[in-house]
């Protein structure tokens, strides 16, 4: 029968000795074993109890709590409960990742930024930023949540279009028109970009600049500027007739 020295132990699972003579010296985890020089070794079924104390608290469970369940749940319970802990975590992260990726855009796109637009933006409650997407039918909205970029996105058409809303933004800044060769190449651009995003179905591209019209605090979508639209739309409407 396999069995471990303190040191072994400690080193093995990264673990100080103090803190395992601690637990010895509350009862939570005492070895099993003695050798005739009075050294104390952990057996096997030790080394499984040390596993759920410390699953347990890494689930911030106080150690008087630890010792009062640790009898009373098996191994597989624990491993469960820490895997939904674990779940919960990774959607925390992957939240704090969406919420960045969206100020890295957002500056992307503004030279500056306020704590509310920030507080705005990137603290909405869950769902709203999908409000638009009740404009469309069942089909469509399957369709249109794989292809819409999403201001938390760091693919490369996301940053496209954040790149052409940045050009059409230093064209109003610097009075330069829709109707000038930068602005027909702005429209160039957008046209090919969104003929790829919308799989060539125009319909379904003028719906969903309708909804891109509308208050942001209405469909959850990032504001742009009335300005930007106009630019836009007299941009493409500009290259239509040429």
């Amino acid at each position: 029968m396999d069995r471990w020295t303190t040191g072994q132990v400690a080193k093995q699972r990264d673990i100080s000795v103090r803190t395992l003579r601690y637990y010895d010296q509350i009862n939570l985890l005492t070895p099993s074993f003695k050798d005739e020089h009075g050294r104390r070794h952990y057996s096997e079924d030790d080394l499984f109890k040390l596993e759920k104390i410390l699953i347990l608290k890494s689930l911030s469970m106080p150690l008087k709590d630890i010792q009062y369940v640790l009898d009373k749940i098996s191994y597989k319970q624990i491993l469960i409960t820490h895997h939904n802990h674990l779940q919960e975590e990774l959607t925390k992260l992957q939240t704090n990742i969406s919420h960045t990726a969206s100020l890295i855009n957002m500056l992307d796109m503004e030279e500056s930024l306020s704590w509310e637009e920030v507080s705005r933006l990137v603290h909405r409650p869950p769902g709203h930023s999908r409000q638009w997407i009740d404009y469309f039918k069942e089909d469509e909205k399957q369709f249109l949540q794989t292809v819409i970029p999403r201001l938390e996105g760091m693919d490369r058409v996301t940053q496209e279009y954040v790149s052409l809303l940045k050009r059409v933004e230093w064209c109003i800044k610097n009075k330069v028109l829709p109707e000038s060769r930068e602005g027909q190449l702005i429209a160039s651009v957008l046209l090919q970009l969104s003929n790829d995003t919308f799989k060539g179905d125009s319909g379904l591209m003028d719906r969903f600049w309708e909804v891109r019209r509308k208050p942001s605090e209405e469909t959850g979508l990032y504001p742009i500027s009335e300005e930007v639209l106009d630019f836009i739309e007299r941009s493409i409407s500009y290259a239509a007739i040429e």
